[in-house]
């Protein structure tokens, strides 16, 4: 069994790379595609694509099934939860700090505002 902070570690390295960021925003389409089909779009070649597969399976964010000669891919979410559930302990940090400056901003516009007058 994979600890939870390990299963954390993969997730957030394979959240890491752009490229792989990029083919999960398309397998969260949902539709069904070949390997092949996952790599259209990207100007890198199918085997390079298909590392950033394994990397992103070995986190546990897709899943592959095979049938004849083609290989499909499907969107896992769980250790997404599991990555937002860990960032939502720590979101106090931000949020006071995104709330402080929300009303610098308000108050600076106002003032602005009636300066303007």
């Amino acid at each position: 069994m994979v600890h939870f902070q390990d299963r954390l570690t993969l997730a957030f390295t394979a959240l890491g790379d752009p490229t792989r960021r990029a083919v999960l925003a398309r397998l969260e389409r949902g539709d069904d595609a070949s390997i092949g089909e996952r790599a259209e779009p990207f100007t890198i070649a199918v085997p390079a694509v298909i590392k950033h597969l394994d990397v992103l399976a070995n986190a546990g964010f897709v899943t592959r099934a095979k049938s004849d000669r083609t290989a499909t891919v499907r969107l896992h979410a769980q250790p997404m939860r599991e990555a937002m559930e860990w960032l939502q302990r720590y979101e106090h940090f931000w949020s006071s700090r995104l709330d402080r400056l929300t009303f610098y901003a308000e108050s600076d516009a106002a003032k602005a505002r009636r300066r303007d007058r």
